[in-house]
């Protein structure tokens, strides 16, 4: 699913094609990931971040049921496709894909990073897919986070309001 000027919405299985097209011409992958329930300025500035480090940015999310697991009953507010649409609206967002599994491990080994990008918040050995990307001499950029800013911020304020 894709549209004028918005980023491209694949499923795993083409993701593989796409990136080789991307590194056959010579271009560099950025990765990033995440829930992105509830989009805000936080959001957009860390991936603005990091669609700077490569020539394309790819974003993966959290399925619904991922969300569930992580941030439990009542989220995500927003569905996957609703989510995954509006993020790949965004300008500095090339390509967005959605994942089930606990991480996204196998996404990161299916398209080979270039550079996996991550909040400032994680330790680099515990980023997922880290090692990995390093083996094949890609690089980690932790991107420094918008102080105050959380979708779980936003949703505390709203449950507060009268």
């Amino acid at each position: 699913m894709s549209g004028p000027g918005l980023g491209l919405i694949l499923k795993r299985a083409e993701l593989a094609s796409w990136a080789d097209e991307v590194h056959a011409s010579g271009r560099t992958i950025a990765f990033t990931n995440g829930c992105f329930d509830l989009l805000h300025s936080g959001h957009l500035f860390s991936l603005e971040q990091a669609a700077a480090t490569a020539d394309e940015l790819v974003v993966a999310l959290n399925s619904d049921e991922s969300v569930r697991e992580l941030k439990g009953p009542g989220r995500p507010i927003l569905t996957a496709r609703e989510r995954a649409s509006l993020i790949a609206a965004l300008r500095p967002v090339s390509l967005v894909t959605i994942f089930s599994e606990p991480t996204p491990l196998e996404t990161i080994l299916q398209i080979r990073v270039d550079v996996l990008v991550k909040g400032s918040e994680y330790e680099e050995a515990d980023i997922v897919g880290g090692r990995e990307v390093l083996s094949w001499g890609g690089q980690i950029v932790r991107v420094p986070m918008v102080v105050g800013k959380s979708t779980s911020q936003i949703i505390a304020a709203i449950r507060q309001l009268p």
